[in-house]
């Protein structure tokens, strides 16, 4: 396909999801209180967050995912509990800079962000921002809990949610992770099945879940399912939206051009997660860095995604997992106010997906849903070593490569600092216990022989 061609097809595409209005202003929909379709994006020498009135709250569009609270090693030097203190800095940090929401569930952080959240947001008023938090009965269900016992260890986890978070009523409340393992069947198991629906339902109804939703992941029945024959009026929709996702989806996801086409229709609220896959998009291809760096020198590569994300009217808020100061304050900056991208630059931000789908990495967005591994490795460590590599050009391919020594010499120091040898890819068994719960589909036994073989092929050459 040609440059023109290209062009115009991403004119056409973003007209259709856009809006020609906002083209026309160069600002796209959202807050203030004027409607999902025409309200004003705000000035941007104001240096206001942005903010987004979708579902009758004031929603700030940079939202807090809390699953990548920074952590520190446990008193008594067995594993690593969270650091509070710096958890605390940068929730005061994100409210007086105008974040407001805040998303969090039970298996984050190794069990530990709901309380580690609660702690944070109570020391503030509690009209000041907005909780997000999750049924996360997935685990339950592939522990082989079913009918009473899944329902009664459910509603026990829907109670601790409020005693963690130091709360009488949870703002958003959502079904966790719909669509992973085995898809439909699981899905009817962990909610209907067990009752765990019509309990959320009644709790929605009394007042303590103001807005219910869910979050989805893997099979498009499910997500069908659920916005055409549940019976559920949904509040909002939770989904994996960034610019490689919208056409180039991998795995068992979904492309988000489809799955944001179908709430908006419906004039569903969607609320993005993944708007940098798991960090990927902010570190991308030497190549790809150049690229983005030569048209905006002063913004970061990861601005480009969340302007990508917060430029569609119909999105609610975009959860980022700041572990960092730096990135809080980026992120901040990026929605403060937000400067919707131009139809140019949508067309621009396609053609630079197109361009990544050369560079083969594995899809791994560090969630650790997949630890903790049985045998001790380290999952995400092994593949993203893997995946930087990739992007900053060391994968030695032939002894023949003008740079092959180097590259080689790289990847191997780099693969022992990165992940401790006992918990490298050669100690993998193959027992696929990681799998199901991948929301990206991976194969990770199969990418665990692959990067060993490789490192191995590394190290006899």
């Amino acid at each position: 396909m040609n440059s023109r061609n290209s062009k115009e097809i991403s004119r056409r595409d973003f007209l259709k999801v856009m809006g020609a209005a906002s083209v026309a202003s160069a600002g796209l929909a959202a807050c203030g209180g004027q409607g999902a379709a025409s309200a004003d994006i705000g000035n941007q020498a104001t240096g206001e967050m942005t903010r987004r009135t979708l579902t009758g709250d004031e929603v700030s569009l940079l939202g807090y995912g809390c699953m990548r609270w920074p952590m520190k090693p446990a008193a008594d030097g067995k594993g690593e509990v969270v650091n509070q203190d710096a958890v605390n800095t940068l929730v005061d940090y994100a409210l007086a800079h105008g974040v407001n929401y805040f998303d969090t569930a039970p298996p984050y952080c190794q069990g530990m962000s709901e309380e580690a959240t609660g702690i944070a947001l109570s020391r503030h008023p509690r009209d000041s921002y907005y909780i997000a938090t999750k049924m996360s009965n997935h685990r339950l269900y592939a522990a082989g809990l079913r009918g009473k016992e899944l329902y009664e260890a459910s509603v026990k986890m829907y109670h601790e949610s409020f005693k963690h978070l130091r709360t009488d009523y949870i703002d958003y409340y959502l079904f966790h992770i719909l669509g992973s393992g085995a898809g439909m069947e699981e899905m009817r198991g962990r909610l209907y099945d067990s009752g765990v629906a019509d309990f959320v339902l009644n709790e929605r109804e009394a007042g303590r879940i103001r807005k219910l939703g869910f979050s989805f992941h893997g099979d498009v029945r499910v997500f069908d399912y659920m916005l055409q024959e549940s019976g559920i009026k949904w509040d909002f929709v939770q989904i994996q939206l960034n610019y490689l996702d919208w056409r180039h989806a991998s795995g068992r996801n979904v492309k988000a051009e489809y799955l944001y086409g179908e709430l908006t229709k419906r004039g569903i609220p969607a609320v993005i997660m993944e708007p940098l896959l798991g960090g990927r998009l902010s570190k991308v291809h030497d190549h790809i860095v150049t690229k983005l760096k030569q048209r905006e020198p002063e913004r970061s590569v990861a601005s480009w995604a969340f302007r990508f994300a917060g430029s569609f009217p119909n999105v609610l808020t975009v959860l980022s997992g700041m572990t960092y100061m730096e990135h809080l304050q980026d992120n901040v900056h990026t929605y403060s106010p937000l400067q919707a991208l131009t139809e140019e630059e949508f067309a621009f931000l396609q053609e630079t997906a197109d361009l990544m789908m050369q560079y083969k990495t594995v899809p791994c967005n560090d969630c650790k849903y997949c630890m903790p591994c049985p045998y001790g490795l380290d999952i995400p460590a092994i593949l993203l070593h893997y995946n930087k590599c990739i992007n900053e050009g060391n994968m030695p391919q032939s002894g023949q490569d003008e740079n092959y020594r180097q590259a080689r010499r790289a990847f191997l120091v780099g693969y022992d600092r990165s992940v401790p040898k006992l918990r490298q890819a050669n100690h993998c068994i193959g027992c696929g216990q990681c799998n199901p719960h991948c929301p990206q589909g991976i194969d990770i036994p199969k990418e665990m022989q692959r990067i060993d073989y490789f490192v191995e092929r590394l190290k006899q050459g």
